[in-house]
C-alpha cells in the first residue's frame, strides 16, 4: 500500500509478449517427445530385424546334419568333465608347459581328482586341471597336475607305462578307436606313442601329437595339441600315476577309461564350416551364436561391444578448418554440454558375463531349442547398456538341434536419437531465439507507437481537460494507425468546441449588454416620466426597483463572464518585473483586515527565510494580489469560524515560494478535488443556501481565474481538505528568482 492506494503490478505489452512467446518452450519437449516415440520404433523395427537376422542364418543351416556333431547331439544330457568343450583360441598357443598364453585359464578349466578316478590300489595322491581349445586346425590341451611324486620313463626301459603318463583316446572320422600314450623320459618335448589292439606290438611314435612336459613344484604340466583333421566326437583322457621306479601305476584319474570305447565322451569344438556361414554375417554389426541342444557353442562371430545395429554409423570427422570456426567451438562448449544435461551417451566400455565362451544360458535360448524364436531385452551385468536378444530354432528332420542366438545394443539407435535430438535442439534453439528477439523487437514496436500516441495526447490535452496542442495523424494503415488517425479527429473536434466555449463568454455578454441596456433605459425613463407627472399612486415603484436590481445582477454576471477572457488577453501583454512576494502579502493582509473587520487573518512567515530575496518573483503583482482576492474571498465565505491562516515559506527544493491559505470549514468533495479550478465549477449555492447567507450571482470562475495568472508565473495551484479542525487548504507554490 503507498498512500492508501494498492501498489498495482504494471504488466506490458512487452511482457504479455514474453509471456507468450515462453510457450515456445513447448516445442522442444514435443520434439524430444517424438524422437523418443521414433526411437520406440526404431527399437521395435530392430527387434524384427533382429529376428530376421537369426531366421535368416538358422534358414541357412536348416537340414545340414553333416554340420552338427552327431553323436553329442542326441546325448540326452552332457556330463561335466567327461564331455568336453574346445574354447576357441584367437591365437596359437606356444607349447612351453606354461598357462600364460592360455585366455582366461583358470575360469575355462575342469578340475579332476577322486571323483574321477578310475581306480586307486594305493591313497589317492594326484589331481588335475584340464582346459581344452580349438585353434585353427588343432585341439590344443593343456593340463595342470599336482602329484606328490614326479617319476619319469627310465632311459633303457621299453614299457611305457611303468612311469607317470598320460593315456589319451579319441574316435577318427570313421568312428575308429585311437588310443596314445605320452610317457617322458625328461621334460621338454613330449613323447607320443600310438597303441593297437595287439598288447605285445611295440607301440609306435605318433608324431603327429606335440607338446611339453614341465615339472612344476606341485606336480607337473602337460601341454600338447593333436591335428583335427582326423579327430571325431569322443575323446578320454586319464593321467596315471606311479610312485616307485618301474612298477605300476597305483591309481588312475581321467575324463573316462582312454581303454573302452563306449566310455569316451564327446568333444565340441567350434564348427569351422558353420563358422564360415556365421562370418558372413559378421557384416550385419551383431554378436552372432550358434548352439547345439545342451547349450555349447559350435560357432560365434562379432563382439557384442562392437554390435551397435544396423542404424549405427561412424560419426564424420570434421575437417580443420570446420574445427576452428565459431560454430563448431560455440557447440562443442556450450551447446553439447548443455545438452548433454538431459542425454545420455551410449556406454562403449561395457562388461556382459551373461555368457561364457563354453554355455549359453536364458530364457529365449530354452524356448529356441524347444522350437519357438523368441526375442528378449536385457541389461548388460553392469547396467551400462541395453542388450536385445533373439533366438530362432535349427531344425534337422524336423527336430530342433540347436539354435541361433543374435544379439546387439541399442547404442547405435540411442547414438542415432542423440544426433537427431543435438540437430533438434539446435534448431529449435535457433528459431526460438530468432522468434523472442523478433518478438521483442515487434513489442518495442508496438509500444513505443502507443507511448507516442499517448504522448502526443497528453501534450494536446492538459490536466484540466483544454485542448492546448495538435496530434499528428500516423500513416500506417495497422490498428494502431487508425487509433491515432481517430485521436486526431477527436481532438481536433474538441479544440474546436473547447474554443468555443472559451469564447461563448464574450459572446454573450456582447450580445446580451444591447438588450440590457435597452432594457435599463427604458426603466430610467419610466422612473422620470413618473417623477414628471407628479403620480401619487406609487405602486409600481417597488416593481421597478426590482427591475433594476435585477438588471444590475445581469451586468455584474456579465462582467464576470468576461473577466477570465479579458484577464487571459491582459497577462498575454503584461510586462514582468522583480518583486518581494512577502511585501505584496503583507500588503494584502492589511487590506483585508478593512474589508473583512469581522474575520481575523493570522499570517505566518517562515523565519529561516528572512532573507529579502528569498521571496523576489519575476512576474506582475497586480495579479498575484487578485490571486490573492480570489482565493481569500473563497475561504471567508466558507469559513465556519472567521479565521483565515496564511502561511508563506520556502519549498524543501528551494527553488519555490508557497503560499498555504487554510480556513476552518465545509471540506471539499473527492470528486470535486482534480476539478475544482475548472471554469463554472462552484459550489456556493447549496453551502450559502445552508447558511441562510445573502446570495451574490457566482460562475464558478474565481479560482479559474486564480489557476490562469498561476500559469503566467508558471507555478501551480491545489487544494487539499485537512483535520483537526476540519477545513480546506489552498496550496500555491510560485517559482523565485533565487
Amino acid at each position: 500500500m503507498v498512500n492508501g492506494k494498492r501498489l498495482k503490478l504494471r504488466f506490458g505489452l512487452r511482457s504479455k509478449l514474453l509471456l507468450l512467446s515462453s510457450f515456445l518452450f513447448v516445442i522442444p519437449w514435443f520434439g524430444y517427445q517424438y524422437v523418443w516415440e521414433m526411437e520406440k520404433y526404431l527399437r521395435f523395427g530392430q527387434e524384427q530385424t533382429l529376428v530376421g537376422t537369426a531366421r535368416a542364418l538358422a534358414t541357412a543351416l536348416h537340414e545340414r546334419e553333416n554340420l552338427f556333431n552327431n553323436q553329442a547331439s542326441f546325448l540326452p544330457n552332457v556330463e561335466q568333465g567327461k564331455d568336453l568343450y574346445g574354447y576357441k583360441l584367437t591365437e596359437a598357443v606356444n607349447l612351453d608347459g606354461l598357462s600364460n598364453d592360455w585366455p582366461d585359464f583358470n575360469q575355462r578349466t575342469h578340475f579332476y581328482n577322486q571323483q574321477q578316478q578310475l581306480f586307486a590300489n594305493e591313497p589317492l595322491s594326484l589331481n588335475f586341471k584340464a582346459s581344452v581349445g580349438k585353434y585353427n586346425n588343432y585341439l590344443y590341451l593343456f593340463f595342470q597336475v599336482v602329484d606328490n611324486r614326479l617319476i619319469f620313463r627310465g632311459e633303457n626301459t621299453r614299457s611305457i607305462t611303468n612311469n607317470d603318463h598320460l593315456a589319451l583316446s579319441f574316435s577318427d572320422t570313421n568312428n575308429k578307436l585311437n588310443r596314445f600314450i605320452i610317457s617322458n623320459k625328461k621334460s621338454g618335448w613330449i613323447s607320443a606313442f600310438a597303441l593297437t589292439d595287439d598288447d605285445t606290438a611295440i607301440p609306435a611314435p605318433a608324431p603327429q601329437i606335440q607338446g611339453h612336459w614341465l615339472p612344476t613344484p606341485q606336480g607337473y604340466n602337460v601341454e600338447l595339441r593333436v591335428p583335427l583333421d582326423n579327430l571325431g566326437d569322443n575323446i578320454a583322457f586319464a593321467f596315471f600315476d606311479v610312485d616307485k621306479t618301474n612298477s605300476e601305476a597305483v591309481s588312475a584319474i581321467g575324463s573316462a577309461d582312454p581303454s573302452k570305447e563306449e566310455s569316451l565322451g564327446t568333444i565340441v569344438v567350434p564348427s569351422p564350416e558353420i563358422e564360415r556361414i556365421v562370418k558372413g554375417m559378421r557384416y550385419t554389426n551383431s554378436s552372432i551364436w550358434v548352439v547345439d541342444q545342451h547349450h555349447r557353442v559350435l560357432a560365434s562371430a562379432g563382439s557384442l561391444n562392437s554390435a551397435s545395429g544396423v542404424w549405427h554409423a561412424r560419426e564424420k570427422q570434421p575437417k580443420e578448418e570446420e574445427k576452428n570456426s565459431f560454430w563448431y567451438q560455440f557447440k562443442q562448449q556450450f551447446l553439447l554440454p548443455l545438452y548433454y544435461k538431459i542425454l545420455t551417451k551410449p556406454s562403449t566400455d561395457f562388461i556382459d558375463q551373461l555368457y561364457d565362451a563354453q554355455h549359453l544360458q536364458g530364457s529365449h535360448i530354452v524356448n529356441a531349442l524347444s522350437g519357438k524364436s523368441t526375442s528378449q531385452w536385457r541389461l548388460t551385468t553392469d547396467k551400462k547398456a541395453l542388450v536385445l536378444s533373439a533366438a530362432y530354432p535349427i531344425f534337422i528332420n524336423n527336430k530342433v538341434k540347436g539354435a541361433v542366438i543374435v544379439e546387439e545394443t541399442t547404442n547405435g539407435i540411442r547414438s542415432l536419437r542423440n544426433r537427431a535430438l543435438e540437430k533438434l535442439f539446435t534448431v529449435i534453439l535457433a528459431i526460438m531465439s530468432l522468434g523472442a528477439l523478433t518478438f521483442i523487437l515487434f513489442a518495442s514496436r508496438i509500444s513505443s507507437r502507443i507511448r507516442q500516441l499517448s504522448s502526443q495526447a497528453e501534450l494536446a490535452i492538459d490536466k484540466q481537460g483544454r485542448i492546448i496542442g495538435q496530434m499528428q495523424a500516423s500513416n500506417s494503415n495497422d490498428e494502431i494507425g487508425d487509433l491515432s488517425r481517430s485521436f486526431t479527429t477527436a481532438v481536433n473536434r474538441l479544440s474546436e468546441y473547447n474554443h468555443y466555449l472559451e469564447n461563448m463568454s464574450s459572446r454573450l455578454s456582447h450580445e446580451l449588454r444591447t438588450p440590457i441596456a435597452v432594457v435599463k433605459t427604458s426603466l430610467d425613463n419610466l422612473s422620470l416620466l413618473e417623477i414628471k407627472q407628479n403620480q401619487e399612486d406609487k405602486s409600481n415603484s417597488p416593481y421597478v426597483e426590482r427591475a433594476q436590481t435585477g438588471i444590475k445582477t445581469l451586468n455584474l454576471i456579465l462582467t464576470n463572464m468576461s473577466e477570465a477572457t479579458r484577464l487571459e488577453q491582459m497577462l498575454s501583454s503584461t510586462e514582468k518585473i522583480d518583486f518581494d512576494l512577502r511585501q505584496v502579502v503583507k500588503g494584502c493582509i492589511s487590506g483585508y483586515q478593512q474589508i473583512y473587520p469581522t474575520m481575523q487573518f493570522i499570517l505566518n512567515i517562515d523565519v529561516k527565510a528572512l532573507n529579502a530575496s528569498t521571496f523576489l518573483l519575476h512576474g506582475s503583482p497586480e495579479h498575484i494580489v487578485q490571486l490573492l482576492d480570489k482565493v481569500v474571498s473563497n475561504g471567508v465565505e466558507f469559513s465556519q469560524d472567521n479565521i483565515i491562516t496564511i502561511e508563506l515559506k520556502k519549498s524543501s527544493n528551494k527553488h519555490n515560494a508557497e503560499l498555504l491559505i487554510s480556513n476552518n470549514g465545509i471540506l471539499l468533495p473527492e470528486q470535486l478535488s482534480e476539478s475544482l479550478f475548472d471554469s463554472m465549477v462552484s459550489l456556493r449555492d447549496e453551502n450559502q443556501k445552508a447558511q441562510n447567507k445573502q446570495v451574490v450571482p457566482h460562475l464558478g470562475l474565481g479560482l479559474y481565474i486564480s489557476r490562469l495568472i498561476c500559469q503566467f508565473h508558471q507555478g501551480s495551484i491545489s487544494a487539499y481538505n485537512h483535520q483537526n479542525p476540519a477545513g480546506v487548504t489552498v496550496h500555491i507554490s510560485l517559482p523565485t528568482k533565487v
